[in-house]
Formats: C-alpha cells, sequence, structure tokens
C-alpha cells in the first residue's frame, strides 16, 4: 500500500485554474497507476482523470477533457492534476487513488489507497 496525501484545493472563479498534487510514501510509486476521482454532494464518486505507471497511457472523463490534464512525476512520487477552464459543475471533493494495475482508467473498487480528498469550490 501507499499513503497519499493531496493537496491544492481550493475556491477559485469559474474560468480560473488549479493545480492539485498527490504525494505518494512507501511502497514504490512508480508501480501504481493513478487516478483523480471527484464526488458532488448527492452524486456519486466518479473518475475523472487517470494515468498508469509509466505515464503514457490516459484517460479523460468526457466532462473534462481539454481542460483537465494529468501528469506524474515519479522520481518524486507525486501525480498532478491541472484544471483550467474551471466551471461550477467541477464543484466537488477531489480524491486521489492507487490502483496497483498498470492502466490509464482505473476503477474505484481496483484502488486499495486513497487520499483524505481535497475540495474545490468554483463560484459562477
Amino acid at each position: 500500500q501507499v499513503q497519499l496525501v493531496e493537496s491544492g484545493g481550493g475556491l477559485v472563479q469559474a474560468g480560473g485554474s488549479l493545480r492539485l498534487s498527490c504525494a505518494a510514501s512507501g511502497r514504490a510509486f512508480s508501480t501504481y497507476a493513478m487516478g483523480w476521482f471527484r464526488q458532488a454532494p448527492g452524486k456519486e464518486r466518479e473518475l475523472v482523470v487517470g494515468v498508469n505507471w509509466s505515464g503514457r497511457s490516459t484517460y479523460y472523463a468526457d466532462s473534462v477533457k481539454g481542460r483537465f490534464t494529468i501528469s506524474r512525476d515519479n522520481a518524486k512520487n507525486t501525480v498532478y492534476l491541472q484544471m483550467n477552464s474551471l466551471e461550477p459543475e467541477d464543484t466537488a471533493v477531489y480524491y486521489c487513488a492507487a490502483n496497483q494495475y498498470d492502466r490509464g482508467k482505473s476503477d474505484d473498487n481496483e484502488c486499495g489507497s486513497w487520499g483524505q480528498g481535497t475540495q474545490i469550490t468554483v463560484s459562477s
């Protein structure tokens, strides 16, 4: 298992940008695929973006394509989520998660490690 800690959340106006970071410790970070999930009030948790071990395979939900970018730095044990052109609909708690299977698109039931979550609020 890895331990995950997110940072970078906050309040931003619509059209603005934020970058989330997820720092990992514990077992070898580079052996895990990573995903960013989000959960808005009253809604189910959903996968937003994902990246495989090497960073060569990525997944983007249709709602964030062209606006969000996932990247990872295995030397720093960190995965990033750059969010641009934020919309009020992006308001949610964002979680990073580690998946032992090598794939860009992770199912949440495959992810054995989760961060504590960070709140993103986009005002209109």
